[in-house]
């Protein structure tokens, strides 16, 4: 094994900054193409004594960095700066929160990659910022201290030195990664990297620790979901109370942006899909018994259990029996694709407006998993604090509609997706049983819209027979939970 290290020099000479940057591979050195050729007399640089201090320090003498909003993905090109966390003046760290930007599909909290003072902010709050545009301006600081990696590398011929030392100077991995990896005195070059290009992710890290090790690190904090104590029976109903509203006199305009941009796109593109409806009523009588057994049982474990759960449950159950439902279409629909997974969506209304997570893989879920992501997505939706992740990547959509009130709907199908359904309010209403003897039901109406280009009436109504009879014998459900 030859190790290949690399190394910075810096020095000051005839008052100007002279950086050589060289490879020590086994024992002697080769000099590479210098960062900066800035020699003043300096004979060509010869050393054979191995050397094995690698700390090495940069000097940056105040030096203005424009700090450039870097690519959010999934298209994304312009930003609405909803927040300022520092202003001029400040003097910031790396992983700092700089600002939070929000597209057309989620809000994103920016933080810096320097060490430094804040010198100047590029825009205010409700600006657009563009990707690749300065953000902010920030003098680093004088002296940053800097480490690199030791590449332990097969012993390579002498023509091979160039590509392999190449190879090993090119370590892909996030400022975030590397400061994990840097606490737990893991060498980067240690580690196999499972992303793009080799690319090292956080999960590499963790991986490589739990083999060495045997230990676990905790993952990513997630938003603590605190549950809401239970209401008395005794404790009054709260009265809603609004903001009388202010007669101004005055027209006023404003653009549209943020979720409200993202809603005309979309529903722009669903004014050419042909829409096909179709409504049913489900007694749920049976499932609010279930509901009011087990929400106990799930409070203990900190999760509020709603209705929502049972709805997505069956939903999955019949998309295994009618996959065209969970499938997509391209733009001119002469292709379908069927979807693996079922990434259900929810339609959630929040105060940034009309947003549609989705619950990922429910069709590998427990009910009680399906609800504990449920409330972790109310929750950050609730703080508008959703990620393109959560935002992104849904097959077919509920829209619980009927939490707010009505009873049918006329659900809009969001594009690729071909089908989407509309919950109304459960009512108690009277029914009648086998035996023809009235009893108190509780009934829910549902509403159906679908793609009527791939999708037939009798495939609608099929599904929707399905999804109904597993709500409405939810023990039914065990038959087919996998």
């Amino acid at each position: 094994m030859a190790a290949v290290r690399v190394l910075r020099t810096w020095s000051w000479g005839a008052g100007r900054l002279v950086c050589v940057r060289y490879f020590h591979a086994c024992s002697h050195i080769r000099v590479l193409k210098p960062s900066y050729m800035c020699f003043f007399g300096y004979p060509s640089f010869k050393y054979s004594h191995p050397c094995h201090f690698l700390k090495t320090t940069a000097a940056l003498r105040g030096q203005i960095v424009q700090f450039k909003l870097s690519d959010i993905g999934e298209g994304i090109r312009e930003v609405t700066v909803k927040e300022w966390f520092v202003k001029e003046g400040d003097t910031v760290s790396q992983f700092d929160s700089i600002c939070e930007v929000q597209s057309d599909k989620a809000s994103v909290t920016i933080t810096s990659r320097y060490d430094g003072v804040i010198k100047k902010l590029y825009y205010n709050l409700d600006d657009v910022a563009y990707v690749g545009k300065p953000l902010v301006d920030i003098e680093t600081e004088a002296l940053k201290d800097s480490e690199e990696d030791v590449v332990e590398a097969p012993a390579v011929s002498h023509e091979e030195h160039t590509h392999q030392e190449i190879k090993g100077q090119k370590t892909l991995a996030t400022p975030a990664v590397r400061r994990l990896a840097m606490e737990n005195n893991i060498k980067l070059s240690e580690v196999v990297g499972s992303g793009k290009d080799g690319r090292i992710l956080k999960e590499d890290i963790l991986n490589y620790l739990e083999k060495q090790t045997g230990a676990i690190l905790p993952p990513s904090p997630k938003a603590e979901i605190m549950p809401s104590p239970p209401k008395p029976k005794d404790m009054p109903i709260p009265i809603l109370v609004t903001k009388p509203p202010v007669f101004t006199g005055r027209d006023k305009t404003e653009p549209i942006k943020g979720f409200q941009k993202a809603m005309v796109k979309t529903m722009s593109a669903a004014l050419k899909i042909p829409h096909f409806g179709y409504c049913d009523e489900v007694d749920l009588t049976e499932l609010v018994k279930l509901r009011e057994e087990l929400k106990h049982v799930a409070f203990a474990r900190g999760i509020k259990l709603s209705f929502m759960p049972f709805f997505l449950k069956a939903a999955s159950l019949g998309l295994l029996q009618f996959p065209v439902l969970n499938a997509s279409v391209d733009e001119n629909c002469q292709s379908i694709t069927y979807k693996a997974s079922h990434n259900i969506g929810i339609a959630m209304d929040t105060e940034q407006g009309l947003i549609v997570p989705n619950v990922k893989n429910v069709q590998i879920c427990s009910v009680f998993e399906i609800a504990a992501e449920l409330n972790r997505l109310q929750q950050l939706g609730s703080a508008g604090q959703l990620s393109t992740t959560d935002l992104t990547g849904g097959t077919f959509t509920l829209s619980n509609i009927g939490s707010i009130g009505g009873t049918y709907a006329k659900p809009v199908i969001l594009p690729p997706e071909v089908a989407i359904g509309a919950l109304g309010s459960i009512k108690a209403l009277p029914r009648f049983n086998q035996k023809g003897e009235v009893y108190k039901a509780q009934i829910m109406n549902v509403s159906w819209s679908a793609d009527h280009r791939v999708i037939d009436g009798a495939t609608m109504s099929r599904f929707s027979n399905l999804w109904k009879s597993y709500l409405e014998n939810p023990a039914s459900m065990l038959l087919d939970l996998k």
